[in-house]
């Protein structure tokens, strides 16, 4: 498993009967998680003295109880600033375990760079969200279109990339949908030496098209492969989708990359839980890499 472990700003303090304890900077949020099945005793404090507590219903979706957070605030990761705030379906703008990604892929980006100075190494993010991934990739000295069919998250993207000191980096903000964009870029000929992608389970685009995972990432990562420079420097692709395992990951970027030599390798990723020492499961990851 690979775990984000570096983090200063954020922690995981415990688990117990679907719910876990976190620490985001200085206020404590209690949130669902479907991967919390185990009923432990909640002995620490924080438990009872929450910043907010996100209610799921039984009905579906849920609803904040605020006590004592701000509407916006925010945490850093190494030189990284992001803004923060609660909205709808328990979400804070933030998924920190990704923070593991971050690491790997910034030291390709740094390490191609060493190696020739004057390369300029474009990524294109897609379902870009709120733009994590995204002043990762531009810190380590990537050029990055990120895209997503959400004005509202793109623009919180924008206030991150400001926040931590690239406001003026070579990022392209889109407001697109992801298939038809790639689509597109493939008609142009724009090419890219990494992809990043972060699919959701379910969502729909921005005149309603619909994505389902399950149906579509196959067919969407063969159709990524061809924005693809000759000598790309690596792919990522993440789910939180359970059906989509790591085994799965690894199977269908091993038929999409093999011509592209490099090597692969897929995983779960995970939080340290600062209560107990074990990790939570977040999902998991596919990643090639160039030899």
């Amino acid at each position: 498993m690979w775990i984000a472990e570096n983090w200063k700003d954020y922690e995981v303090l415990d688990t117990s009967d679907g719910e876990k304890l976190e620490r985001w900077g200085e206020y404590l949020l209690v949130r669902p998680d479907p991967q919390v099945i185990w009923k432990t005793k909640k002995a620490q404090e924080g438990w009872r003295r929450p910043s907010a507590h996100y209610h799921r219903s039984s009905k579906g979706g849920g609803e904040w109880e605020f006590f004592s957070l701000p509407q916006k605030w925010q945490i850093g990761y190494g030189g990284l600033k992001f803004w923060l705030q609660p909205f709808s379906f328990k979400h804070t703008g933030l998924f920190p375990e990704q923070a593991v990604n971050w690491d790997w892929f910034s030291e390709l980006i740094r390490e191609a760079k060493r190696r020739d100075p004057q390369r300029q190494i474009k990524v294109l993010n897609l379902f870009a969200y709120t733009g994590g991934a995204t002043v990762a990739a531009a810190a380590a000295g990537a050029a990055v279109t990120h895209v997503d069919a959400s004005k509202g998250m793109v623009t919180w993207a924008k206030e991150n990339a400001a926040a931590s000191g690239l406001a003026q980096a070579p990022i392209r903000y889109i407001v697109d949908d992801c298939q038809k964009f790639v689509e597109r870029e493939i008609r142009r000929g724009n090419r890219y030496d990494a992809v990043i992608m972060d699919p959701p389970s379910y969502g729909r685009g921005p005149k309603g098209e619909i994505w389902k995972i399950e149906d579509s990432i196959y067919d969407f990562i063969h159709l990524t492969t061809g924005v693809l420079t000759q000598e790309p420097l690596f792919f990522l692709i993440n789910s939180y989708t359970t059906g989509l395992q790591p085994a799965v990951l690894s199977y269908m970027m091993s038929l999409e990359m093999k011509n592209f030599g490099g090597r692969i390798c897929a995983d779960e990723i995970g939080l340290p839980v600062s209560g107990n020492g074990l990790v939570l499961p977040c999902g998991a990851s596919g990643r090639w890499q160039a030899e």
